[in-house]
């Protein structure tokens, strides 16, 4: 296939014209991945290790982004058919790194409320400082209480008031004692009835979700910049072995 100057020079705009996409899809893998790290970090102590791996991934690759689109810059410009090579090497890892998180991310979200489901009922029955605490941390933030309800707690602790203070509603809290008023079945109007499994699950599956877009939508943008720096790549070498 013979490449004129006409169309190497379209070709190595085009390719600076993604590389600017890339940089910006770089930015916006790196805040994706550092908006959802952040606000699943509340939720750590009840999700496994393989739903938080995604979004510290896609923060790597987004910083990676931002070196390999040098070599698409620097490469077009100095036509050098190596770094193109490179370039589309590079970009062809974080390729298969952004589809691999997407896929990933949909497994553990389809695995996410028998994960969650296990780990609170897990955490109920040690209710140790750490799982306290997380548990208070989940329950004032998403304004819920126990796994399915308050019952949660009246069934684990065995009397109808042991509820955390964090399942009761603000204006319903001791200031002295810091514990729920009254929280006992006959005022549940005073704590929070929605229980937090629905909860929490619903707001990692919709990070979940960023995720896949994220990962899924930009690897094919970047398939279009592989696939244009090898194309300049082969133009530049005929070229030179034409003259």
């Amino acid at each position: 296939m013979q490449f004129s100057e006409v169309t190497k020079g379209v070709i190595k705009y085009l390719l600076f014209f993604f590389n600017f996409l890339f940089l910006i899809s770089g930015l916006g893998i790196l805040i994706a991945g550092i908006v959802v790290l952040h606000d699943v970090t509340d939720f750590n102590h009840f999700l496994d290790d393989r739903i938080t791996a995604p979004p510290i991934i896609l923060i790597i690759a987004g910083l990676l982004i931002f070196v390999i689109a040098f070599f698409g810059c620097y490469g077009a410009l100095k036509e050098s058919p190596k770094l193109l090579y490179a370039f589309a090497f590079l970009l062809a890892i974080i390729f298969i790194i952004e589809i691999a998180v997407g896929i990933a991310a949909i497994t553990f979200r389809n695995d996410l409320e028998g994960i969650l489901n296990t780990q609170l009922r897990q955490s109920m029955i040690r209710q140790n400082k750490d799982d306290m605490m997380a548990w208070d941390t989940v329950q004032k933030k998403l304004q819920c209480c126990g796994i399915d309800g308050p019952r949660n707690w009246f069934e684990k602790n065995e009397t109808k008031e042991a509820v955390p203070a964090s399942c009761c509603r603000p204006q319903y809290i001791d200031r002295d004692t810091q514990n729920c008023l009254n929280a006992a079945p006959l005022y549940m109007d005073r704590v929070y009835t929605e229980g937090c499994l629905s909860k929490v699950h619903d707001r990692v599956a919709s990070k979940a979700s960023i995720l896949i877009g994220v990962g899924i939508g930009i690897a094919f943008i970047q398939f279009m910049g592989i696939a244009l720096a090898i194309w300049l790549a082969q133009a530049i070498k005929k070229e030179a072995a034409a003259s």
